[in-house]
């Protein structure tokens, strides 16, 4: 399978032992998912990581990640091939992006060699700032995006960076998908030359009532049979 450009999705989330990697914070899990022609597949990124440092305890209240569970976990180093391979070519989605772009990139710096940044590898689209644009005024964190889209988040208690990239691939769907036109399913012109024209076209107001043909007594006992016929069938259920 060929993949054309932005075929293939990737949606990231990570969590961190703090705020801000100028102090020293580092990254603690990673979570990815992938969709391709915006279609999940069965394939997913998740590491936690071990930071070389406290969390603090203020993350820990939003994570729920302890330094006793990271202790025994790979460091970023370990794994670094194997992230960038998953992530590389990819249209990389993260909610507040410049955060975890952020991070990410402070965590190829600190290595060995010549990483570059995460910006070399994949394009990268800040889905807040799209529901900003989309939703001005409003918030748009991925609880209140949840609750707009009525996409569940009930096992969301505490932050997990798979847990989130799953919920916002949901989210993402929902805020760029929806039916773009009313030909269902025809396909636009130039890719089968169907038009697919979606301006809305009022009609007169004196124009004349559409006419309502209704089935003769004939027919609609006919359609009755032909539904019942279908009913054993177990093709529809009987109403």
């Amino acid at each position: 399978m060929t993949l054309q450009a932005n075929d293939r999705i990737v949606i990231l989330d990570t969590e961190t032992t703090g705020l801000e990697p100028s102090d020293g914070h580092r990254i603690i899990e990673i979570g990815c998912v992938e969709m391709v022609r915006r279609r999940h597949t069965s394939r997913h990124y998740h590491q936690y990581l071990q930071p070389d440092r406290e969390v603090d305890a203020g993350a820990v209240e939003v994570h729920g990640i302890t330094n006793e569970f990271l202790a025994d976990k790979p460091r970023f180093a370990d794994v670094v091939e194997d992230f960038i391979e998953f992530v590389r070519g990819s249209e990389l989605i993260i909610h507040n992006a410049p955060f975890d772009v952020g991070f990410i990139n402070h965590e190829l710096s600190r290595l060995d060699g010549d990483w570059g940044r995460l910006e070399d590898y994949c394009t990268i689209t800040d889905s807040l700032a799209t529901a900003r644009k989309m939703h001005p005024g409003q918030r748009n964190s991925l609880d209140a995006l949840c609750k707009r889209y009525q996409i569940d988040n009930s096992g969301r208690e505490l932050h997990g960076a798979l847990l989130d990239a799953r919920i916002l691939a949901e989210v993402y769907l929902a805020m760029t998908g929806g039916q773009k036109s009313l030909s269902l399913g025809m396909e636009s012109e130039g890719q089968g030359g169907a038009s697919t024209d979606t301006r809305i076209r009022r009609l007169p107001t004196d124009r004349s009532p559409l006419a309502v043909i209704r089935p003769t007594e004939a027919e609609q006992e006919a359609h009755e049979a032909y539904l019942k016929v279908l009913a054993k069938a177990g093709e529809v259920q009987a109403w």
